[in-house]
């Protein structure tokens, strides 16, 4: 008999340990309110033009997804996405397009984001405590167009100028994050970092969120924050040079299973 309430006791404490660690949903949506500033600059075959930011402050929608497993070998799932804008004033001649002597082209760079990060825990809720380190694969697609401006071949005839490009950056992943017992608040913040041969990519956020204990299997939160993500791009080859800033709050709301 004593076995046998032993046994139920292990079955009990065990089955209750792998239904709490089973596995976790969390999503969030809402907006960023950033603030571009920086340029972009060509200099090649004795030509040269730059691209300054307007600094002109833009809201944007961001979606992010995590998803966590019980299975230790495979590693947990966050994707993300979002997208930012930077608008300036060109001046002189870059690859494929030249402004016109005295006048200013005004331009547009589009960058829609998706990142994919597999990660694993270091620490997860340990003492309230959560680390997660992995690999952000950084999907960019860039849109760039300049108004009024010559393109090599059709002279003094103004044009828009359009270049879309889609490329994939590893960047490595660090999150951390801090829950309060007893009060429902989170403090969070996570860094995705590489530099390479000159140039260098970074995006860093950091968060305050709190989550209502519905009594539900899903509950909901709010999170507040603040998002830096540089981008330094030296194109030795290409003669181009990039040095973009994108700062600002943002805040949304959470979904947690």
């Amino acid at each position: 008999m004593k076995k046998i309430l032993t046994t139920v006791a292990l079955a009990t404490l065990l089955g209750s340990t792998l239904s709490a660690d089973m596995g976790r949903l969390e999503m969030g949506v809402g907006s960023w309110q950033e603030t571009p500033s920086g340029d972009m600059s060509y200099t090649a075959y004795g030509f040269g033009g730059k691209d300054t930011s307007k600094e002109v402050q833009d809201n944007e929608a961001y979606v992010w997804m995590l998803i966590k497993h019980p299975i230790p070998i495979i590693p947990n799932l966050r994707v993300e996405y979002s997208n930012i804008k930077n608008q300036g004033t060109a001046t002189g001649t870059f690859e494929n397009f030249s402004v016109f002597p005295g006048t200013t082209s005004n331009t547009t760079l589009e960058l829609t984001e998706f990142d994919i990060v597999p990660y694993y825990n270091i620490l997860d809720n340990t003492s309230w405590i959560t680390l997660d380190v992995g690999i952000d694969f950084k999907v960019i697609q860039s849109t760039y167009e300049a108004d009024n401006v010559q393109l090599f071949g059709f002279i003094n005839t103004p044009m828009k100028y359009t270049d879309e490009e889609t490329v994939v950056v590893p960047l490595g992943y660090v999150r951390g994050r801090v829950e309060i017992p007893m009060t429902g608040l989170g403090i969070e913040s996570d860094v995705k970092y590489i530099t390479y041969d000159g140039s260098t990519i970074y995006d860093i956020r950091a968060k305050v969120d709190y989550t209502f204990d519905t009594g539900l299997p899903l509950d909901i939160g709010f999170e507040v924050g603040y998002r830096i993500k540089n981008m330094q791009l030296d194109d030795t080859a290409g003669g181009l040079e990039t040095d973009l800033d994108f700062r600002g709050v943002y805040g949304g709301v959470m979904f947690r299973y």
